[in-house]
């Protein structure tokens, strides 16, 4: 059982939904790990579209008001353990799994106590900072696009929001497996950047409305003509899609008869529209159903380390923030969608 020290740390919490002004850094009760549960000092914290939508009441489950944690994703040192726990010990590197209801585990804290089955160990030599940018991403990448999508070598895949975390890690996950990467951007002024990440070809979207990422560089919405004509006329094997909203019927559009389209976000809010260039296949991906297995855990971690060690996958980070306080300023660049690549806060204490 976890028992209370009287010990406190910092955390961020929220307390009403809204934009990043409702976040705060609040000293919180820090208990002893309890049986199979392991403590963490966190070194780093890394930023995902999921936190914002979570506080601003839009993600698929609500928070728990008021005193809502947040946070999926950190990267830090286990300082004690409970009972029972035989896959870490003090002085380990770790990493948040991303496997948990945030609301209550939330990790972006200078320190938190996890069961252990929501850590996994950081790859050797990786420092916090590019840990606390691997996880979520490549999992994301790796299970939506391999595991999900089926993508193969010389597969052409879509990928929408290209500039973003996922996006990044998405492309450097395709050509990994030999997949040749068509990403998507609303700004003309990414697309030198995702060119030289490794991107094949760059779809600008030519849009202010950010929910329209169906739309190609003349703003007529003919993606799938330019899809097309990429391909030499034949159309994509896979779309990765994080928006959803009616723009996805137009990415169905882009896909080979027989294609298949993965949709793993909603950051546009209204219904999914269904493209009727059948057939087909449509998935809906949630990251937690992957990583919440062990087997899942194993095998991203194993995908994952092996790309950090032969270089075939480095996170892209667009900016670092020094300390929890820095928080707020985090989530406005995060919301902006002027970076490319993962936000990373540092954490002191």
């Amino acid at each position: 059982m976890t028992t209370t020290t009287g010990r406190t740390t910092k955390a961020v919490l929220f307390h009403g939904l809204g934009g990043p002004e409702v976040l705060s850094v609040e000293e919180v009760a820090l208990p002893d790990p309890g049986p199979g549960e392991v403590l963490v000092r966190v070194e780093a914290i890394g930023l995902n579209r999921a936190e914002a939508l979570f506080r601003a009441g839009t993600y698929y489950y609500p928070a728990t008001l008021p005193g809502s944690r947040i946070g999926y994703e950190a990267a830090g040192v286990v300082e004690a353990v409970g009972a029972g726990v035989t896959a870490y010990a003090p002085g380990d590197p770790v990493m948040a799994a991303a496997n948990f209801e945030f609301g209550t585990h939330g990790v972006h804290a200078e320190r938190v106590v996890l069961p252990e089955e929501y850590l996994v160990a950081r790859p050797e030599g990786v420092d916090a900072v590019t840990a606390a940018a691997v996880w979520l991403t490549y999992s994301t990448a790796y299970g939506g696009m391999v595991l999900t999508g089926g993508l193969g070598a010389g597969d052409h895949v879509v990928i929408t929001g290209a500039s973003s975390g996922v996006g990044t890690a998405a492309i450097q996950t395709a050509l990994r497996v030999g997949a040749v990467p068509v990403a998507t951007t609303r700004g003309e002024d990414k697309r030198k950047r995702l060119l030289e990440l490794g991107a094949a070809h760059v779809i600008v979207t030519d849009t202010t409305d950010a929910t329209a990422a169906a739309t190609d560089a003349t703003g007529t919405g003919q993606l799938a003509e330019e899809v097309r004509r990429l391909t030499g006329g034949a159309g994509a094997d896979l779309v990765f899609d994080a928006i959803g909203g009616p723009g996805f019927a137009r990415l169905g559009d882009a896909l080979r008869p027989g294609g298949t389209a993965v949709l793993y976000g909603w950051l546009d809010p209204r219904p999914v529209a269904l493209s009727m260039n059948w057939p087909q296949t449509v998935h809906t991906y949630a990251n937690g159903a992957l990583v919440r297995t062990a087997e899942g855990r194993r095998r991203v971690a194993g995908f994952i380390g092996a790309g950090l060690r032969d270089g075939s996958l480095a996170p892209v980070i667009a900016e670092t923030f020094d300390g929890l306080e820095r928080i707020a300023d985090a989530h406005r660049l995060m919301e902006s969608n002027a970076h490319l690549g993962k936000i990373v806060v540092r954490v002191g204490g």
